[in-house]
């Protein structure tokens, strides 16, 4: 007999061999245990058919947990794949990977044609078939890996992908396989128990992928996809995604003409003038951020020879994203980040412990080599602006410097809505520098931190930086899409790298730690995620046009209208008139369209009274007002970079 703990620190005793799915006869007063989909035992997700040996902790997976989802959408994958056979003839077939990814899944194929969107419809109706068949799924282990490559060799005419990820599994791991009907593929699972328990599914769109990343080998038809336990919750997401398109930076920074990505320039962008005026206006609000926190400014050299980047660690580790180049016979490199210029500002001069903690603050340009299939607007570029800082401190001030940074991310990103904020401590990689014992001593120091503020984060095994452990830092958008943003990083390499040292107050030398941080990240992602969060429609002190005068007429109110907009840009407001022979309503129209917050109508009342008509442009229409008010509103509006139009508070 075997000890099963249950939740609840409940004990029960069953045979040795019993299956995780027999244990929810345990479970007989909880509805939702009755629709488990797998079970989490000793922490690990597993089939309902895997049989339990030993001792052990158990818990059921319910839908509603993201476990499930990742077992339904894996199971989804699969029958997408099956489908695919019989479509186009499993022998006709290559099959690659199928992972799960956040939001959905994909699958990978070498197809005997192109795929186009009319294929999809049949493809999904195939995988409706499926699904009502209610296949059993199983869990096939083959004794080793030459049985494996036999199975797989056995199973279809094409196999040529397969053979080569089993061929690259470690000696002694489990290759196991999963069959449902006719179909059978390589997997280390959990799956549901059978295709019948698939929930509600889309096919969303076709994309090009290389097999394994790399553009020197097989073009592959990459099918994206998504699954939900639900009809409802499949109807909720696609609504999201419409929304998304709508917002899509990409579209919204054209329509604004904020930016560029010229075909001269890939991945390079070029910021127009509204854009560059959003551009600066974020800047300038993170430097009044640094200057309460006592940070000091400079900038460092954009290209430094190669002795520099050896000495940092790049040359080996990240030196495929670097752009290189000779200088009189000499290799140099445009930094790919800033760490190292700022380690060699530290070494300017013997510093003193009096100078701790020294916050050195950077807006620094970086240049990173990315393949052209991942740029992405502003998202994935190859030239970016990082607003970055190293902090330079005694081990005994790291946790009050990361609890100030921790601070600082709340603040800047509660100014710009995105409130909703999960933290995840993410440890050493593979392919890293230093030594366990510095590396365990980094990740207790950012995790002691992260506990101190009591903050609930989730560890990210390997996921570190090459030099050190990190935080990161997600954020919650406006239609509920978490970000990637902020990131904090220990590092105790770069000084020992840099031989950097402080006269300690003893009298002798002491390394310092260095924290780096970027509370934005790279401005062009943070910009591009800020578009979509607030869909182009900026707060006043964000916004390229604060306001727009609209005259009814030029003959009758040009003369009003030009003094108004020096009224409001003596008052520090970015103003245009609209001279146009439209209409006032096209007018109107037209500035909602280019999302400007203030739309003030000027005619014959107003032209004698020195007044406008206000509106918003959500269309609230607030009525005449003096144009001195207008100006001071809009400018205290500005100041205190507000979220909600301070005039609309007023009325």
């Amino acid at each position: 007999m075997i000890q099963i703990r249950l939740p609840g620190d409940r004990v029960v005793l069953r045979p040795a061999g019993t299956t995780a799915g027999q244990v929810l006869a345990e479970f007989k007063d909880d509805p939702a245990a009755k629709k488990a989909v797998a079970a989490k035992v000793d922490g690990k997700v597993v089939d309902l058919s895997r049989k339990l040996e030993r001792d052990c902790a158990y818990e059921p997976v319910v839908p509603g947990s993201p476990e499930a989802l990742d077992v339904l959408r894996h199971t989804t994958a699969h029958v997408l794949a099956q489908a695919v056979a019989r479509h186009f003839g499993i022998d006709q077939v290559e099959f690659a990977i199928g992972p799960v990814i956040e939001d959905g899944f994909y699958y990978d194929f070498d197809l005997p044609r192109p795929i186009s969107p009319e294929d999809l419809p049949k493809i999904e109706e195939l995988m409706a078939q499926i699904r009502k068949e209610d296949l059993r799924v199983e869990r096939i282990e083959a004794a080793s890996k030459d049985h494996a490559l036999e199975m797989i060799r056995a199973d279809r005419s094409k196999s040529r992908l397969k053979q080569e990820l089993i061929e690259g599994f470690p000696a002694g791991e489990v290759v196991s396989f999963y069959r449902q009907g006719e179909f059978t593929d390589l997997c280390t699972g959990p799956h549901l128990p059978s295709t019948g328990r698939l929930g509600a599914f889309k096919l969303l769109s076709i994309a090009g992928a290389y097999w394994r990343g790399d553009a020197k080998r097989d073009q592959l038809t990459r099918i994206y996809a998504t699954a939900f336990f639900s009809k409802e919750e499949l109807a909720e997401h696609l609504r999201r995604l419409e929304e998304a398109e709508k917002r899509d930076h990409r579209r919204v920074g054209a329509a604004l003409e904020l930016f560029r990505i010229l075909p001269e320039a890939p991945g390079f962008p070029m910021w127009l003038p509204n854009g560059t005026i959003v551009f600066n206006e974020l800047t300038a609000y993170v430097r009044e951020k640094l200057r309460r926190r006592r940070y000091v400014e400079v900038r460092t050299p954009h290209i430094m020879n190669a002795d520099l980047w050896k000495r940092s660690g790049h040359w080996y580790h990240y030196r495929e994203n670097m752009y290189g180049f000779q200088i009189e016979e000499k290799d140099f490199a445009v930094k790919p980040m800033n760490c190292p210029g700022a380690a060699l500002f530290f070494a300017q001069g013997l510093r003193s412990y009096r100078e701790l903690p020294l916050r050195v603050a950077e807006f620094g340009l970086c240049h990173r080599y990315e393949a052209s299939g991942t740029l992405h607007g502003l998202t994935r570029v190859r030239s970016f602006v990082q607003d970055d800082a190293h902090i330079f401190c005694s081990l005994a001030q790291v946790q009050a410097e990361i609890t100030d940074l921790i601070g600082l991310v709340r603040e800047v990103y509660g100014d710009m809505g995105l409130s909703a904020l999960t933290m995840f401590l993410s440890t050493r990689p593979a392919d890293r520098t230093g030594s366990d014992a510095m590396w365990d001593t980094s990740e207790d120091a950012l995790a002691g931190a992260l506990r101190a503020n009591g903050i609930d984060y989730s560890v990210n095994p390997g996921d570190g930086a090459f030099y050190g452990p990190k935080i990161d830092i997600k954020a919650k958008d406006a239609i509920g899409r978490w970000q990637q943003l902020a990131t904090i990083q220990l590092d105790f390499s770069l000084p020992e790298k840099f031989d950097l040292e402080y006269v300690a107050e003893d009298g002798t030398r002491a390394r310092p730690v260095v924290i780096h941080r970027a509370i934005l990240g790279s401005i062009e992602r943070f910009l591009g995620i800020l578009i979509e969060h607030f869909g182009g429609a900026f707060p006043l002190w964000l916004a390229p046009e604060q306001a727009v005068l609209l005259p009814v007429s030029e003959e009758k109110h040009g003369e009003a209208a030009r003094k108004a907009q020096e009224i409001l840009e003596d008052a520090g407001l970015r103003v245009s008139v609209d001279w146009s022979n439209e209409k006032v309503g096209k007018k109107v129209r037209n500035a909602a369209i280019r999302k400007i917050p203030y739309v003030l109508v000027i005619g014959d009342r107003e032209a004698e009274s020195g007044t406008a008509a206000v509106r918003l442009r959500d269309g609230t229409d607030l009525g005449a007002r003096p144009l001195a008010d207008i100006a001071a509103a809009l400018r205290a509006e500005a100041a205190a970079r507000s979220l909600v139009p301070h005039m609309k508070q007023e009325s």
